[in-house]
């Protein structure tokens, strides 16, 4: 039972720690200068006094486990009191195991077998291990918390929660990897977007920069710079990687400037396909043809007609 003991003066230790911190304040609160021989008398007192109970409480302890082994061999006999004794010699790990395994020693089994047998096997009425009960308990104790924390408490969330929370997260990164796709268009991939957001951000960006050369309606007229842009007339060739090469590059030698310098690239596809969406439209007054009629390859004609998914996830149709 030494280890009883041990834990009973652990136990005990903690206790007047409260104690002992009171008289240690006493003496520490003022600066090591200006302290008085009274202070440290009285620390040396309260330190002798402890170390007194602790003694007293050890010896009273010993007569306490020497009379509960004086109860059991009167109550119980030599052999169960030369088993108490067993379990309570050898190491620290030991008597761990032996307390763990619950194991009945061979010599004694006859006591915990059943009556029955089934082809002469006989079966034993062992307890379970203490470790497997503990271990059950364990996992209410666990349960009883994962309860609590995850849905009685404002703290722990729910798989669904969770779940909900990491689709969140994912429709963000998503957002984020549409955005750089949308800036991954060159002429060479460059498609036709034919849905309303697409073509009204378009037409805005064209509004803002371009009306000066081409008028609002794209048309241009006699004594504007740029040329019609709502004809089937197009002098540096027509169709929606033509247009969106243009815009990128521009035409120094006529004051179009490259946008592209300027320009996100999911911007210059929105406004070239604002411009290919004037085809057709011959607002009055609109400037002469000029340059050539633009017939599409039919590579061309399949990307200017290509139905595209546009920067917020939705389809569009020419």
């Amino acid at each position: 039972m030494k280890h009883q003991i041990i834990k009973s003066i652990v136990s005990i230790f903690v206790l007047l720690l409260p104690v002992m911190a009171s008289a240690q304040e006493v003496v520490m609160d003022e600066p090591i200068l200006s302290r008085h021989w009274g202070d440290y008398i009285l620390l040396a007192i309260v330190v002798v006094v402890l170390i007194a109970a602790f003694s007293a409480i050890y010896n009273l302890l010993n007569l306490m486990v020497k009379a509960r082994e004086v109860k059991i061999y009167e109550k119980h006999g030599l052999e169960s009191f030369l088993e108490e004794k067993r379990l309570n010699e050898g190491s620290w790990w030991q008597r761990f195991s032996r307390r763990m395994s619950d194991i009945v020693p061979i010599e004694k089994e006859k006591d915990i077998m059943f009556d029955h047998d089934y082809d002469g096997i006989r079966e034993l009425d062992n307890n379970l291990p203490p470790w497997w009960l503990y271990g059950f308990y364990l996992t209410i104790a666990i349960a009883i918390f994962y309860m609590g924390y995850y849905h009685l408490s404002p703290y722990g969330k729910t798989s669904t929660e969770e779940y909900e929370m990491e689709m969140e997260k994912a429709a963000v990164e998503v957002e984020k990897y549409l955005a750089r796709q949308a800036d991954q268009v060159d002429e060479t991939n460059v498609i036709a977007l034919a849905d309303e957001i697409s073509i009204s951000e378009g037409q805005e960006i064209f509004n803002t920069n371009c009306v000066a050369c081409h008028l609002s309606h794209g048309g241009g007229s006699s004594v504007s710079v740029g040329p019609n842009l709502t004809d089937e007339y197009w002098i540096h060739g027509g169709g929606i990687k033509n247009v969106f090469k243009t815009i990128k590059y521009g035409v120094p030698e006529k004051g179009m400037i490259a946008w592209g310098e300027q320009m996100r690239a999911s911007d210059m596809q929105k406004v070239a396909s604002y411009v290919w969406s004037l085809q057709g439209t011959n607002p009055p007054g609109a400037k002469e043809p000029q340059g050539e009629i633009w017939v599409a390859s039919e590579e061309e004609e399949a990307s200017s007609n290509e139905t595209p998914v546009d920067s917020t996830g939705t389809t569009g149709m020419n």
